[in-house]
């Protein structure tokens, strides 16, 4: 309730947060400290006198959390998380906990906690396989929304009623709701549904669950939407494939929108940019495969482009429109970018998202190999100028393409990529502990799967690897170590290919 700041910050990189508050007087102070931990903002209580923090201090494992009054930082232990079930909602009157519980990284579970009595209940019992999370608790802390694909293939939202168990359909639509959640008088729900690879934000009101007029936007999709503390104002964002986030602030009472911020530089021409498109292709075996394509200004069947498919992170991550610079400068550039949706990609169901399981390194794999021969048959693009380039899990792509598909592509473009399952499954830093073994199911353990791994992992068929690779590497990635770039270009240099190793110092 007054000009001070709370924010989080890591140090060079180390995704260890602590949470800071900066004094009206402009000193900052750590209201975390100590060392290897993280931390992280958890919410206000509504008054304002107080906040939450998770920490993982007590156990690198897992996250608690705490109760800070605001004026004094005084804190107190609200949760002791011993299982692996971390915190995701926090009711009003704060008396309930909503915890998440991965049990695979398509299986998921919710738990509600009572502060008072401390008891613990599970309140997502099913049979097969279903994604559960909690997303907000109800104004009034009486219900709790949460997410599921249970039954379905896509995420739609219920509430599950706190006094009575009873469980009610709240909103679904034709793809994954991406989540939901209350203004902060509790007048607005606002959601967002994943709608083929563009946000559609919705709004409703609370009580009547009846659609609220937003003002039209051009040049994107509203995101981040946030109320005032009246109601009578919504701030939002608009991303667009040309130009990134702008803030906007739109008054319901004289319908009234205001721009508040121009984030694209003005030394670039937005006509110089590209609007992307949704397109669609069939894999080796029938599947489709959803992709964000840009196309560069100019390409004709007489004037052929070079092309790049770019694979995003995850696994179980998804490309989707909006704006990217570093896409937009290749298509500027002259190159083709397909923004492919392997098998596996998040957003076109759940039986698309398991369809990689099991086998990273293979069908995921020889989907990217079928974008490539899907470009080449457009007329426009160059067949012999066609590269793969992604970062973290699209690194590891990259590098299998390269080494297990070694013919397919003209360069790769491998950013802090996997090189080696086994090194990073060890890796994996102690406040993942709750999606270790989830990821352990999907890739494969380091121990049990160690011949699969081996298999599947670029480092160790490094000799087959025979284009040209460049490797981006940051120094202190605690996800993708160094180590794992290292090694794959020392081994390429061993084959006489052309490498170029860039590493960033943080």
């Amino acid at each position: 309730n007054d000009d001070r700041i709370l924010f989080t910050r890591d140090q060079g990189g180390n995704e260890q947060n602590h949470l800071y508050v900066r004094e009206l007087d402009g000193s900052e102070r750590d209201l975390t400290p100590g060392a290897k931990l993280k931390a992280s903002f958890a919410g206000w209580e509504p008054d304002g006198n107080a906040f939450y923090v998770s920490t993982n201090e007590r156990d690198p494992k897992y996250f608690d959390l705490y109760r800070y009054d605001a004026k004094s930082y005084a804190r107190t232990l609200v949760y002791q998380n011993e299982t692996g079930r971390t915190v995701s909602a926090i009711s009003r009157d704060g008396r309930w906990l909503a915890l998440d519980k991965p049990n695979t990284t398509s299986d998921s579970d919710v738990y509600l906690y009572n502060v008072q009595t401390r008891e613990t209940k599970h309140i997502s019992q099913h049979g097969g396989t279903a994604s559960y999370s909690a997303e907000d608790f109800d104004p009034e802390s009486k219900r709790l929304l949460f997410a599921t694909n249970d039954g379905g293939e896509f995420t739609r939202i219920r509430a599950y009623d706190l006094a009575t168990g009873n469980v009610s359909d709240v909103e679904q639509a034709d793809w994954d709701i991406a989540g939901t959640g209350y203004s902060r008088n509790g007048r607005h729900r606002i959601s967002y549904v994943n709608e083929d690879g563009s946000i559609r934000m919705r709004v409703v009101d609370s009580a009547s669950e009846k659609p609220v007029a937003l003002p039209k936007t051009s040049g994107g999709e509203m995101r981040g939407a946030v109320f005032s503390p009246s109601g009578s104002l919504v701030a939002f964002y608009v991303n667009g494939d040309r130009s990134p986030n702008n803030l906007y602030v739109h008054d319901f009472r004289s319908k009234k929108t205001t721009q508040l911020t121009r984030s694209l530089s003005p030394e670039i021409d937005p006509n110089d940019l590209v609007e992307a498109e949704v397109v669609r292709f069939k894999s080796f075996d029938g599947t489709v495969i959803p992709s964000i394509f840009y196309k560069p200004k100019g390409a004709s069947n007489a004037n052929k482009v070079p092309a790049v498919v770019y694979v995003h992170g995850g696994p179980g991550g998804q490309t989707m429109r909006g704006y990217s610079a570093q896409i937009q400068y290749l298509v500027n550039h002259g190159y083709a970018v397909l923004g492919i949706n392997n098998r596996g990609s998040s957003g076109y169901g759940k039986t698309f998202f398991t369809a990689d399981d099991r086998k990273h390194g293979h069908e995921p794999l020889w989907d990217c190999v079928e974008a490539k021969t899907w470009l080449a048959s457009l007329g426009w693009v160059d067949p012999e100028r066609i590269g793969i380039m992604g970062g973290s899990y699209g690194g590891y792509m990259t590098l299998a393409a390269m080494a297990f598909r070694p013919e397919a592509f003209k360069v790769g473009i491998d950013i802090f990529g996997v090189s080696n399952w086994i090194r990073t499954l060890e890796s994996i830093p102690p406040y993942w502990e709750s999606q270790r073994k989830a990821l352990y199911d999907e890739i494969g353990d380091p121990v049990k799967d160690k011949a699969f791994l081996t298999a599947t992992s670029p480092l160790f068929h490094a000799a087959n690897i025979r284009k040209p690779l460049m490797v981006i590497q940051g120094a202190n990635d605690p996800r993708v170590i160094k180590p794992e770039s290292d090694e794959i270009v020392e081994a390429v240099r061993k084959n006489k290919v052309e490498v170029e190793y860039v590493v960033f110092a943080e």
